[in-house]
């Protein structure tokens, strides 16, 4: 197989980029405890008994659908003395599985998408490998099952800012990162005084000058289709910055709890770092007037960083969903993943696909 692509996603926007991401993505830290990892000493099986790992039963993967408030969090990845996404959902499974207390190795999650601090999730999904023991010690004497009885003791030890909504048995070949089909991310700005609530203020960047959501809107679509989207990422050794850009469009709802904001809908096979937050940057240069409706292009046309659009404030983006393909895909798409992208498997020129 071809080596393994970067898959970041945007400034957390940390997707699964081809790889679906790296330094913060790498996917190290996700992988789950070797569960054939040879035993201690003291406690290693005698020659003439079978090996425990060729007895244990195997680790079931569970799938996590789960959203929180990203204020608060120092990004998605576990850092250490930092309050973390990853940290405070794997701790919680450590708790509530008993791990610790069953001489267990904790938990360790593997997200679609990490996100940087700031960013909010809505549709985050997440899969997590645990031994059947530790399943079984979670539901105790309940009548549930065991994915009920994890969900409800998490929602019982999780903060505010961190809601699990399902705990699902992932079927067959299911990866969140390597599987994912594509992310949708939202980016809200309210550029209008009548329009600004204190209420959101978490959630929508307030932009002192009016914008032009059309001409913005007109900018994004020259961005679609298949590109080397360097010009838009913050570069990381040895990850590529192909990507798929699907949808970028900019409107301005006039009903529903959007009414009267400026609203990017942007959706990709994956983001490289910053990429969301650079192009919403860029599309904002556009909006106030002071680069012309050509110039996002221009800029993806020269390759380069330098120079190139401001990458806007986090906390006015949110992972919106995370797409997969059918059951009897999954393990197909997580091989194409990890296949590394090259630098002449891009469209001709940008806007190709409409």
């Amino acid at each position: 197989m071809s080596t393994t692509t970067d898959l970041g996603a945007d400034g957390a926007e940390h997707d699964a980029d081809a790889r679906p991401h790296d330094a913060d993505t790498a996917p190290g830290a996700d992988t789950a405890p070797d569960a054939n990892a040879a035993p201690d000493a003291d406690t290693a099986p005698d020659a003439d008994t079978p090996d425990a790992a060729d007895t244990a039963p195997p680790a079931v993967r569970l799938r996590l659908d789960l959203a929180y408030d990203g204020t608060a969090f120092a990004g998605w990845a576990r850092q250490p003395t930092l309050r973390t996404v990853q940290g405070v959902l794997e701790d919680a499974l450590a708790t509530v599985l008993r791990a610790g207390p069953l001489g267990r190795p904790a938990p360790r999650v593997t997200v679609a998408g990490r996100t940087d601090a700031g960013v909010h999730a809505r549709g985050q999904v997440a899969h997590v490998d645990v031994e059947p023991v530790l399943l079984h010690a979670a539901r105790g004497r309940s009548d549930r099952t065991a994915t009920q009885a994890l969900l409800s003791r998490l929602a019982g030890v999780l903060p505010p800012d961190l809601v699990v909504h399902r705990v699902l048995d992932a079927p067959a070949g299911f990866d969140a990162r390597f599987s994912a089909l594509r992310r949708r991310y939202t980016y809200r700005i309210c550029d209008d005084h009548e329009h600004r609530d204190p209420l959101t203020r978490t959630h929508v960047l307030w932009h002192r000058r009016p914008l032009d959501a059309e001409a913005m809107d007109s900018a994004a679509r020259t961005l679609l289709g298949r590109h080397d989207f360097a010009a838009f990422c913050k570069p990381r050794e040895g990850a590529t910055t192909i990507r798929t850009l699907e949808v970028f469009r900019w409107s301005r709802p006039t009903e529903g709890p959007d009414a009267g904001l400026v609203v990017a809908d942007v959706q990709a096979d994956a983001f490289c770092h910053s990429m969301v937050r650079a192009l919403v940057g860029a599309s904002v240069a556009v909006g106030e007037g002071r680069r012309a409706v050509t110039w996002p292009a221009e800029l993806l046309a020269g390759r380069r960083r330098e120079g190139g659009a401001a990458v806007v404030a986090a906390h006015g983006l949110t992972l919106e969903e995370v797409g997969y393909p059918s059951d009897d895909e999954l393990a197909a798409r997580a091989d194409q993943t990890r296949a590394r992208r090259q630098a002449d498997d891009v469209d001709a020129r940008p806007g190709c696909c409409g």
